[in-house]
């Protein structure tokens, strides 16, 4: 036996690596590769002659440098703004060849290649012969059978068309994740496995497992593959390991006959029956084995014992509520361009995930490969899984429904039985016809029961969207006929308030709601990463900003206006998550996204790069205070007090845990700067799911001297689980002192009172003056994909600024800023030379503006300060615009008061030019 290993190595050394006895060959490593643009090398008979460039599969064109090499240069414009950039680029037909040996003993032998993560379409020959077969799939592996072509014992030239041309029309702009250039690339090449495998006459093909948790069993069909030419006996066995060890073999003798069939049998788990779960990812992993006189034939898959249902309007795993915190993966691996096809490469994903306090991971407009399966199946995640589809015409194409459907039995066949593939998805916002969507929906959902299903994540269809259609197991929306289920819609035109939801949009819906990408608040770009892109693609988009800070002297405040910006973000992703978790009929969030989205306008909107890690503006471990299976949450009115009031909030628990929490301990703290204010304890028994209302707190704030930011703490004793917010509380009487401060509403006017030497507070109508419209909320996504939008990404100031003497604040927005951000339009003063930013407001990437909304500078003798958020209407109504004009007026009447000259004045009549009237633009405009 050994003899004739190291002779068969030598015969074989650079074609053949066998990894299942000697019926595989594993065809990895060198190959040669000829690009074809002009589609000639079907007609001038390429597939019989070998090539002179060299490429090693798996792999692709860019990682070997081939194709149209990136001449772009960089400026903030499409399409350098519009995604990552790759450095060579080719969409055509490329053919790649090698030469192989086929073993003398696999005479008679079915012979099957296996390309794994082809896009999109390969076509095969053997010595110049083509095989009659064209293989389409962007989800599963292509195979061709090529048993006819090769002989035993003989040398042959396989190769292999692949081209990765657009086939059907399954995208809005080319921007369904299976295909495009906005986040993976679309790439030529091999991304997986490349093997030829042998069969004998009788194998076992592919078996269905599905879980039975009433009868304590697994149920499986076993297809065969059966070429015999009469029949014959054989013994099936079946094998069962977990993680606490071996179950006691079954063995079953069948009778075979020629042509495929199907085997049903039951395996008996009985007091060896562990669920699968986020707390328990208990597998059992399946070995089949068939014998027949002359052939044996192997099989293995893996199996979690769960069960997902509905009640009501609540998911359900294995009879507990479930609430999905979810994050997307749009296909997001900037080294590469590609996802990765070994576990190693997916366990960042999942452990990084898993550390921010998720256990849901939805993969828009297309499904992952096996190694990211295995890896969420051991780590108890719940995947949404969707065809590669995001269309606006769906139906009206008979080739693209029935690519859909070849593609949904595709998934069904080789991702089925991972316990991770928990919900299916037909598409992302899909419109069009939607009985022949229903009619998919109905074709899946018959055909494999393993998971629940709805028919497209969201859609923007009038009459669909706001309600389940008929074959939903649950909505995924972002609005209903009756309201807003995400901040978007929200927190820019309600004033701030902890004690609402979104039952009242939830009215009439049956089912289970999960809302749809919540966030997508944008975050300035991290330029320290563009050391980080060492592979396929160039981030032009980041250099492009870079250079253009650069230019107006702003490339200092960079990191400044990432970190601020994403203080402000993050501090919306909690809001918005903990309004989910308060609302009963809500089982799920799907966030857009914990890590940034390069493409689609560069939509910078995650605390995470976009490779998985984190940018430190907060920690994991803060960002699970609000993202955790139980979560403390608080119900209060608003977000800021006068000292007269008494702050009241009912204490609420999120609890999608493992248990009861009986006799739970809940200690509350009210915090200023770490000192404990006022506190308290109960207890409480804290029941699964959305517990409202298990506590009650009250503290007078008349010991509150002096304008403060406090906090309050909820914790669940003797458990990690903990949460915070942040209130104000402002002096119900104020000392609004002008002293020697002039106040005017009019340009003319403080300019004639700065040439008297005046110290002067110009406060224009914000209504009426030029600029930017003031918003509290950031950019939506991205300015350059959603360019009809105010484009600001928050404040940006020093808190020590002695202007904030009695005005505490952060050097980023924190709610207390909503009156003032609302109320206000944002000067651009890049033409102003001199003077300072007092309150700057951070411009869009795309423009880099100077902004501000209070600017301070000294023209001729006299001292300006301009406040372009109005700090004249109803004081007695708004504690934080009064507290602010309080403490400016007492900066500005001190000696502190030196601001820099502001060296060309008349400039300002430009500034603060009037216009018509400001009209506050809706959430939905920006579409």
């Amino acid at each position: 036996m050994y003899r004739y290993i190291i002779v068969f190595v030598v015969l074989f050394q650079s074609y053949t690596v066998w990894a299942d006895g000697l019926n595989r060959l594993d065809l990895a490593g060198e190959w040669k590769v000829r690009l074809d643009p002009e589609d000639v090398g079907i007609e001038r008979g390429w597939a019989g002659k070998s090539f002179e460039t060299s490429i090693k599969l798996p792999g692709t064109t860019d990682d070997a440098g081939l194709g149209v090499v990136n001449t772009l240069t960089p400026a903030l414009a499409k399409p350098q703004l519009s995604h990552l950039t790759r450095t060579h680029r080719y969409v055509g037909a490329a053919w790649y060849t090698r030469e192989l040996s086929i073993p003398a003993g696999w005479a008679g032998k079915e012979m099957i290649l296996t390309l794994e993560r082809v896009l999109w379409e390969s076509m095969v020959w053997i010595d110049g012969i083509a095989v009659v077969q064209k293989q389409r799939s962007l989800v599963s592996p292509h195979e061709f059978d090529l048993s006819s072509l090769l002989k035993a014992g003989k040398k042959h030239r396989l190769t292999i068309r692949i081209d990765n041309r657009k086939k059907l029309p399954i995208s809005v702009d080319d921007m369904a994740h299976a295909y495009t250039d906005h986040t993976q690339i679309i790439w030529n090449g091999i991304l997986g496995k490349i093997a030829i495998q042998a069969y004998d006459a009788v194998r076992l093909k592919s078996v269905y497992a599905s879980p039975n948790l009433a009868k304590k069993e697994i149920n499986l069909q076993i297809n065969l593959r059966n070429r015999l030419a009469k029949a014959v006996v054989g013994k099936l066995k079946i094998k069962v390991k977990y993680k606490m060890g071996s179950l006691t073999p079954v063995e079953r003798t069948i009778q075979l006959s020629p042509g495929d069939s199907a085997i049903n049998l039951n395996y008996l788990l009985g007091d060896k029956l562990k669920l699968w779960s986020e707390f328990s990812p208990h597998l059992y992993d399946i070995s089949l084995e068939l014998k027949t006189i002359d052939a044996v034939s192997t099989l293995s898959t893996s199996i979690g014992m769960r069960e997902l249902s509905t009640d009501g309007t609540m998911l359900k795993v294995n009879g507990e509520p479930l609430f999905l915190r979810g994050t997307l993966e749009c296909s997001i691996f900037p080294l590469t361009g590609h996802p990765p096809m070994d576990k190693a490469g997916w366990r960042k994903v999942f452990v990084t995930a898993r550390e921010w306090g998720l256990n849901h991971l939805r993969f828009h407009s297309w499904c992952p490969p096996e190694a990211a399966f295995a890896v969420a199946d051991e780590l108890g995640f719940y995947l949404q899984i969707e065809l590669p589809i995001w269309e606006n015409n769906l139906g009206k194409d008979e080739g693209v429904m029935n690519f859909l459907y070849e593609e949904a039995d595709r998934i069904m066949q080789t991702y089925g039985n991972h316990p991770s593939f928990c919900f299916w998805s037909m598409g992302n916002e899909l419109s069009g016809d939607f009985n022949a969507l229903n009619a998919l929906v109905k074709y899946v959902k018959e055909k494999d029961k393993r998971h629940l299903y709805t028919a497209t994540s969201f859609t923007f269809q009038q009459g669909h969207g706001v309600k389940e259609e008929p074959y939903d197991d649950y909505l995924i929306t972002q609005w209903t006929a009756k309201g807003w289920v995400r901040g978007q819609g929200v927190f820019n035109s309600e004033a701030p308030t902890f004690n609402k939801n979104y039952s009242n949009s939830l009215e009439g819906i049956s089912i289970p709601v999960v809302t749809h990408e919540i966030g997508q608040y944008a975050v300035y770009p991290n330029l320290a990463e563009i050391k980080k892109y060492k592979g396929v693609l160039k981030p032009l988009n980041f250099i492009s900003v870079a250079e253009d800070l650069k230019q107006k002297g702003l490339l200092h405040k960079a990191s400044a206006y990432t970190m601020s910006s994403g203080k402000l973000a993050a501090m919306l992703y909690k809001e918005e998550m903990e309004r989910a978790l308060k609302t009963p009929g809500i089982s799920g969030y799907q966030l857009l996204d914990l890590h940034d989205f390069p493409g689609q306008g560069t939509a910078l909107v995650g605390l995470l790069d976009a490779f998985w890690d984190s940018k430190h503006i907060l920690s994991a471990a803060e960002f699970r205070q609000f993202s955790a299976p139980v979560v403390p949450l608080l119900q209060f009115a608003k977000a800021v007090y006068t000292n007269d009031e008494t702050f009241k909030a009912s204490i609420d628990v999120s609890n999608y845990g493992q248990e009861i929490l009986k006799n739970q301990g809940i200690s509350w703290f009210l915090k200023d700067a770490g000192q404990i204010v006022a506190q308290g304890h109960f207890q409480s028994t804290i029941g699964k799911g959305h517990q409202g209302n298990v506590g009650h707190l009250e503290v007078p704030l008349q010991t509150i001297g002096q304008a403060k930011k406090l906090t309050i703490q909820l914790k669940l004793e003797g458990t990690s689980y903990e949460n915070h917010w942040n209130i104000w509380v402002y002096p119900q009487k104020v000392a609004v002192d002008f002293g020697e401060v002039s106040y005017t509403r009019e340009l003319e006017e403080a300019m004639h009172l700065l040439k008297e030497g005046k110290k002067v507070l110009l406060n224009p109508d914000w209504k009426k003056i030029n600029g930017i419209e003031g918003k509290f909320v950031p950019v939506f996504w991205s300015p350059v994909h959603f360019p009809k939008q105010a484009g600001t990404m928050g404040l940006l100031c020093d808190p020590k600024h002695p202007v904030f003497a009695d005005f505490p604040t952060d050097n980023h927005t924190d709610w207390q800023w909503w009156d003032l951000q609302i109320k206000s339009t944002t000067m651009i003063t890049d033409q102003v030379k001199g003077g300072h930013a007092v309150v700057e407001l951070i411009d869009n990437f795309a423009n880099n503006r100077r902004l501000a909304s209070l600017f301070e500078g000294t023209v001729g003798s006299g001292k300006l300060m301009i406040a372009s958020f109005d700090l004249e209407a109803d004081l007695a109504n708004r504690p934080v615009a009064r507290q602010l004009l309080s403490s400016i007026l007492t900066y500005m009447n001190s000696t502190k008061f030196r601001p820099k000259v502001i060296e060309n004045p008349a400039i300002l009549s430009q500034v603060l030019r009037y216009k018509e009237a400001q009209e506050k633009s809706e959430p939905k405009e920006i579409y």
